[in-house]
């Protein structure tokens, strides 16, 4: 990278060093490349412990990391469940470090549906096409890139650089993100941040503006097994404690339940953020006219509830004696006790629960790392508005937080507007584009290489 000064110093006050033009061409093919043999490893994670592929495609990074002239660990949960983590030294090896997490597991997909096979992936038509294209091979692929830069031009990151590449993101995360903290938190010893999914990538505002949320916060998960008991019986016979009944009943007082707003300090601050931009007030109750960047506010202003299973009898002539509700709650940080106290009561008299609870997790807007990614967009867009966002769902930035490392959802990308990534996520035909995977790997790269301690 160049010693030049990107103009984005002038608004954020960081020294921003972007790479030259050839070694930001360089940076896309290899993150093209990189991209395309990911997806090729078939990674599909169907929960419950079943995947496939993970300890073949974290060895592939490893191997790729190793060519870099770097050491990295393989470290394996379970027969076949690995991930890949390396720490590339920085020049000042006392500055806290920085940790870089991508996940390696993908959601399953149907051959069938798709026009493309979702495991080839093909480079056509500007895009490369496959299951993790968006999520989240095109990081991976990123990080890869990185390395191999800083092998090629012999640079070193202002501080040290933890690369984790995880399993099982896509189920629980205990065979990856979890495994590592709970067995090898040595390994991110020092670190004071972290990046991952999901944010960096632009959204286009009606004013014709470009936002590039960064995430700095998730909701909290809480996934809850209810348990409603009745009173068995014959199936020709009447029963006014019918434990079916009863599920029924509890599945509908969830679903008419109006969670009230709560304006958390994250939400607040792209709320305010958007409405200085557009130069009218936005209030929660109406969102009309923010066009593509509506969605990240419609499901972070409230906590919420939705049944997703239900299991009850056995034969058609018994009434059962109990049924169960799984119920997927999400809960904005510091609304814990609210919302578990309104939980219990629509749960009622006869329902216990039981379940997994994964506390919000938040980050800090305001500090040196987040200003230093704002930097590193600008210095590729100089258009570019940067704001703090809190995600609807969760990622491995719950595990890492556990270490008291703050996480932030930082991939970038810029699409043309009409092409909304997040339709693809998670869906059939899913691609990332190859513009957007190269200029992602210059932000990236310029991110990793600025020093967050010299704007503050």
């Amino acid at each position: 990278m160049t010693d030049t000064v990107a103009a984005a110093t002038a608004t954020t006050g960081h020294p921003v060093p972007r790479p030259t033009a050839a070694e930001a061409e360089h940076l896309a093919a290899d993150t093209v490349t990189a991209c395309s043999r990911l997806i090729r490893f078939d990674t599909s994670n169907f929960g419950a412990g079943e995947s496939r592929g993970e300890r073949a495609c974290a060895e592939w990074v490893a191997e790729q990391i190793s060519d870099a002239g770097f050491a990295p660990r393989v470290l394996e949960s379970a027969p076949g469940r690995a991930s890949t983590v390396v720490r590339i030294p920085g020049a000042d090896p006392a500055a806290p470090g920085l940790l870089v997490h991508g996940h390696l597991d993908v959601v399953p997909a149907e051959p069938a549906d798709w026009r493309s096979h979702p495991f080839s992936g093909e480079v056509r038509d500007g895009a490369v096409w496959g299951r993790g294209a968006l999520d989240m091979k095109d990081m991976d692929a990123m990080m890869i890139a990185f390395a191999r830069h800083l092998a090629r031009t012999g640079q070193r990151p202002p501080r040290d650089v933890v690369l984790a590449f995880t399993a099982d993101e896509e189920d629980t995360g205990e065979f990856g993100a979890g495994y590592l903290v709970r067995e090898h938190a040595e390994l991110f010893e020092g670190v004071g941040c972290a990046i991952s999914e999901s944010g960096g990538h632009s959204v286009h505002l009606t004013d014709g503006g470009r936002l590039y949320p960064i995430a700095a916060g998730e909701r909290g998960s809480a996934w809850m097994t209810v348990t409603v008991r009745g009173t068995a019986g014959h199936g020709s016979r009447r029963n006014d404690d019918n434990a079916i009944v009863k599920a029924a009943a509890l599945v509908t007082r969830f679903a008419g339940h109006q969670w009230p707003v709560r304006v958390v300090p994250i939400v607040r601050a792209l709320l305010d953020g958007l409405a200085e931009h557009l130069g009218r007030p936005i209030t929660p109750d109406d969102l009309s006219g923010l066009g593509a960047a509506a969605p990240l506010l419609a499901d972070t202003l409230r906590n919420s509830v939705n049944p997703t299973m239900l299991r009850a009898g056995y034969k058609h002539n018994v009434i059962p004696s109990e049924a169960g509700v799984a119920l997927d709650g999400r809960l904005l940080p510091g609304t814990e006790s609210e919302f578990f106290a309104a939980v219990d009561e629509l749960l009622g008299p006869d329902a216990t629960r039981t379940g997994d609870y994964n506390p919000p997790v938040s980050a800090d807007f305001t500090a040196p790392d987040f200003a230093a990614m704002a930097a590193a967009l600008r210095a590729h867009d100089p258009e570019a508005l940067v704001l703090p966002y809190c995600m609807t769902g969760g990622t491995d930035a719950k595990a890492f937080a556990k270490l008291g490392i703050p996480g932030f959802g930082f991939v970038p990308g810029r699409t043309p507007a009409g092409f909304d990534p997040w339709q693809y996520v998670h869906g059939v035909d899913e691609r990332v584009l190859t513009d957007s995977l190269a200029f992602g790997a210059s932000v990236l790269a310029t991110y990793l290489m600025t020093d967050p301690r010299a704007g503050s």
